[in-house]
């Protein structure tokens, strides 16, 4: 509960703000938006943990706070209203006012912007994907006799770009004319977004130099600025979804702030408990859920995929991670006993 506390904390604070703004509805409304964010965002708190585990204690703290700053003001109030006022040709002041005043009008242009938005987060999340599962130099191995296949493409210069373009491009040709450049920009947004950020290493030259680079990355500002990114692509889906549910931005941003702040303390949760080191097939998991949602986003950008599917894909995967990582501590305590018996 240690871990959780400040996650009740604002949780009693968003739903009592809930309940001054519309009452019981607003309260309920806002516990669903809460749930369903943290049931989205789980395999977010796995891939975070395994990243946050490399900071130091200074930038652990940033994240749970800056980081939550920028996770609820930032990704899912500021942002949104930034993507309708590019995408309607407005002013920021004139579409926050409209999130309030008139949420149909605000919600339809969120909507419209939807191709746009999953372009971007559907190629960064690919290529989180991507980046593990084809890494040949990967000792665990859960899926073993797919991944050994994986490794080969991975072997490959720049494979996970050249796959994460040749998706893009495959759903441009799929999309109105009228969608085409503004979705492949953002594709390519996406694309060049996460080669910044995970290729820091490669301004250092030599070796001592380039061990340095990657350990800032995973430790310092960069590996801040790649969970920002890496949950502001979760989020982006979250707050369209959103106003399926209700059309009110207050309650809105209360049950995702709600949502997020518990995804960050379980992310905390994960890597103090050392829960990745105990299931070992856990953040194998939670990568093959970020690419079914990668798949997922970018599909939806020419169909309609339910969020209730989305979200049980999610769980499904990392449901069979925690069983096989189970199963795996078995066979090897039971392998540790037959090899003690056999000693004695």
């Amino acid at each position: 509960m240690e871990h959780f506390k400040y996650s009740f904390i604002v949780t009693g604070i968003g739903l009592f703000i809930a309940l001054l703004w519309g009452g019981i509805p607003a309260v309920t409304i806002a516990a669903i938006l809460a749930v369903l964010e943290v049931s989205l965002s789980f395999d977010n708190a796995v891939v975070n943990a395994g990243v946050l585990k490399d900071m130091d204690n200074v930038w652990k703290h940033r994240f749970l706070t800056w980081g939550m700053l920028i996770a609820v003001l930032g990704m899912r109030l500021v942002f949104p209203v930034v993507i309708v006022a590019m995408a309607a040709d407005l002013g920021v002041f004139k579409v926050a006012y409209m999130a309030v005043a008139e949420p149909e009008l605000y919600s339809s242009f969120l909507t419209s912007a939807h191709i746009q938005i999953s372009a971007f987060g559907g190629t960064f999340l690919l290529l989180v994907f991507l980046y593990f599962i084809l890494d040949h130099e990967k000792e665990v191995l859960w899926l073993e006799k797919l991944e050994q296949k994986l490794f080969k493409i991975g072997k490959l210069d720049s494979a996970e770009i050249v796959i994460a373009l040749f998706a893009i491009l495959i759903m441009h040709l799929f999309l109105p004319e009228e969608e085409k450049l503004s979705a492949l920009l953002a594709g390519l947004g996406g694309i060049v977004l996460y080669v910044l950020i995970s290729s820091i290493e490669l301004l250092e030259i030599g070796t001592e130099k380039e061990v340095a680079g990657k350990v800032l990355k995973r430790s310092g500002v960069m590996a801040f600025v790649y969970l920002e990114v890496l949950d502001a692509s979760f989020s982006f889906d979250g707050v369209i979804g959103a106003f399926a549910i209700t059309k009110d931005v207050v309650v809105i941003m209360v049950g995702l702030a709600i949502g997020a702040m518990f995804v960050r303390s379980l992310t905390i949760f994960l890597v103090e408990k050392g829960t990745l080191d105990e299931y070992i097939f856990l953040e194998h998991g939670a990568h093959y859920a970020i690419g079914a949602l990668a798949t997922i986003m970018l599909l939806s950008m020419v169909m309609h995929i339910s969020e209730v599917f989305t979200g049980l894909i999610g769980v499904t995967f990392i449901g069979l991670s925690v069983y096989s990582s189970m199963q795996y501590r078995k066979a090897e305590a039971a392998e540790a006993a037959k090899e003690s018996t056999e000693k004695s």
